[in-house]
């Protein structure tokens, strides 16, 4: 008889397994359709997906019920049940008491401590969220932990030492390098690398290399997994850099791409507006050289002379490229398209433009033979600006011609760009430290 109940009893541990596995398995199909919602539905029905995936949510959430009772002290039914609320969007608490409780009865759940540490990140508690992510890591090395530890580093409130968030930023990229290692194919882990190291470009000086390094790892996202190239987060962050690097039509392209995929999200559409508009001041404005009338205009050029160039006609002069010399004062319309070694552009400020969501200070300038160019100036501190009439002596010019098409609309201007105030002449003075601020990128931060 003896014998007897302990077969039922493995019987009966393998049937729970079983119904377990189909549990999980069904959880899985839920991840999979909100995942990959595009590989079954049409970009037109991005503004359904929300309310599908609610749906299809709370049909798995019946199923999971109806086993509650025989299975609701289970860990990895717990698991299930925590996971399948913590496919929506934002906090629930009863996902937080599933996993929390799912944890404390076997510590070594993975999958259960990452989830948890998602719903902390959620709920807004990121320092709770790192111990999650941390907790998982000390139980195995896995890539979901890796990089939402990268995640968490970056979002957390930047140390007031600057080599320590350095330090800190250092490490996220580190931790996401790592999980692109546990798996080369996966493409979330390489979107997330593309952050980390977006964050390091903003953050430490804007090495080109690493904005090349971001680009890198955003594309191989897209290569090797379709649901990231329908990530709205990938192609809004990836148009945060494009406009920063002045790819005006990929940055709008981007823009445009992450409001199609998700209709609600307002930043992106606004992104693109804001971008629009300022190409539309900016070719306006040039066109008319800063609407300033003729007499006004040919009085101020009238005082311009190369006594403004200042320090640039010192031979001592060290020029950004670390040419040592004198510059000599060219004209804008002379100035070829790329880095103008050896020479200074020189010219009359005649507008300025601090439009919304700008990265960079922009204004026009006018030479003595009424060329009008734009300037972009990048790293500026809020306090910093010039004046309607102020002398700009800009060492060295980098000159870009900016050719943009977006749907019905195209641009085509000559602009030069600065990678910060401290390396403008201004009215014959170089320009304080506090001139200067780094520049910040934003993130959608609930999901990165």
């Amino acid at each position: 008889m003896l014998k007897m109940a302990e077969v039922d009893d493995g019987e009966q541990k393998t049937t729970d397994k079983d119904h377990l596995q189909v549990l999980k398995e069904l959880v899985d199909d839920l991840y999979s359709f909100r995942d990959r919602y595009f590989e079954t539905h049409s970009v037109e029905d991005a503004g359904r997906k929300q309310n599908d995936v609610a749906q299809e949510m709370a049909k798995t959430l019946k199923r999971l019920e109806e086993k509650e009772d025989l299975y609701k002290h289970s860990a990895q039914f717990l698991l299930q049940r925590g996971r399948c609320l913590n496919v929506a969007p934002g906090f629930s608490q009863t996902a937080e008491e599933c996993l929390s409780r799912a944890v404390k009865l076997e510590p070594g759940l993975v999958e259960g401590w990452n989830t948890l540490g998602e719903q902390y990140w959620k709920k807004g508690d990121l320092t709770a969220a790192k111990t999650c992510f941390t907790g998982a890591l000390q139980q195995s090395k896995n890539k979901v932990s890796l990089r939402s530890l990268s995640m968490v580093l970056r979002q957390l409130p930047p140390e007031e030492d600057a080599q320590e968030q350095s330090k800190r930023i250092l490490e996220s990229v580190e931790l996401a390098r790592q999980a692109v290692q546990l798996d080369v194919t996966d493409g979330t882990s390489w979107y997330i690398l593309g952050n980390a190291y977006i964050s390091m470009f903003f953050t430490s000086g804007q090495n080109p290399q690493l904005s090349q390094q971001a680009l890198s790892a955003y594309a191989q996202a897209e290569k090797i997994d379709k649901a990231s190239s329908m990530n709205p987060d990938l192609h809004f962050n990836r148009a945060t850099l494009f406009q920063y690097e002045e790819m005006h039509s990929s940055a709008l392209d981007g823009y445009s791409r992450a409001a199609a995929l998700d209709p609600g999200w307002e930043d992106a559409r606004e992104r693109a507006k804001q971008l629009l508009n300022y190409l539309d001041q900016v070719t306006m404005l040039m066109e008319n050289k800063g609407k300033v009338k003729a007499r006004r205009l040919r009085n101020m050029l009238s005082s311009l002379s190369t006594s403004a160039l200042g320090p640039c006609s010192s031979p001592q002069f060290r020029s950004p490229s670390g040419r040592v010399g004198s510059l000599e004062p060219r004209s804008l319309s002379s100035l070829t398209h790329g880095h103008n070694g050896g020479v200074a552009a020189l010219g009359k400020v005649v507008f300025s433009l601090a439009s919304e969501g700008r990265m960079a200070f922009t204004f026009g300038m006018v030479d003595s033979d009424e060329t009008c160019c734009v300037v972009m100036v990048y790293n500026t501190a809020d306090s910093w600006g010039v004046l309607i009439g102020d002398t700009v002596v800009i060492p060295e010019p980098q000159v870009k011609r900016h050719s943009v098409t977006h749907k019905d609309k195209s641009y085509d201007f000559r602009s030069i760009r600065v990678d910060s105030p401290l390396l403008l002449i201004v009215n014959g003075k170089r320009q304080v430290m506090k001139s200067q601020s780094a520049a910040f990128v934003t993130y959608k931060p609930q999901s990165e």
